[in-house]
């Protein structure tokens, strides 16, 4: 894929996914299982199915590349998570996220952007550098979403079956 598709793949993921699980970590959300659990599976399922596609053929370098990769976004994933706070609201946990976590976001961005440049400079990037932003991204909001639903049951938290709005109708 040209550095030019890729940057276009990057734009258009994090408008359709980073941009609203962003917003709504900053302004804040109530949690609820389903919201921790559907869109990770989602984007791991489709990242897993790309990355699988893009196997044949990859170096040892490129796999190692992606552990790496998957290890760090999950490492800030963790990271992210520490960074909200959570309190109970409407018979579930109410979780914002502060000046720190979207600099985290940018950070996590930042460091998927650049591990494809130094993989790039290095000669090894081919086609399982693009077809597995999904799953790198499914693995960090995964990872920051089982932190967080820890938290909560450390805390004793509420966390609601469904989404609070959908119980009310």
């Amino acid at each position: 894929m040209s550095s030019f598709a890729t940057v276009l793949l990057y734009v258009a993921v994090a408008g359709l996914v980073l941009y609203p699980v962003v917003y709504k970590q900053l302004r804040g959300t109530l949690l609820d299982r389903k919201s921790l659990v559907t869109l990770p599976l989602v984007l791991v399922a489709v990242g897993g199915y790309l990355t699988i596609g893009a196997l044949p053929g990859s170096s040892a370098a490129e796999l190692a590349f992606l552990g790496v990769d998957l290890v760090v976004l999950a490492g800030l994933g963790v990271l992210r998570s520490t960074t909200t706070t959570l309190t109970a609201r409407g018979g579930t946990t109410f979780q914002k996220g502060s000046a720190v976590t979207l600099g985290l976001w940018v950070l996590t961005i930042a460091v998927r952007i650049g591990l494809v440049t130094l993989a790039t400079a290095l000669g090894v990037a081919g086609p399982l550098t693009s077809a597995s932003i999904a799953l790198t991204l499914g693995v960090s909001i995964a990872v920051q979403n089982a932190t967080t639903y820890r938290r909560v049951r450390l805390a004793g938290l509420p966390l609601a079956e469904r989404s609070p709005a959908a119980l009310s109708r």
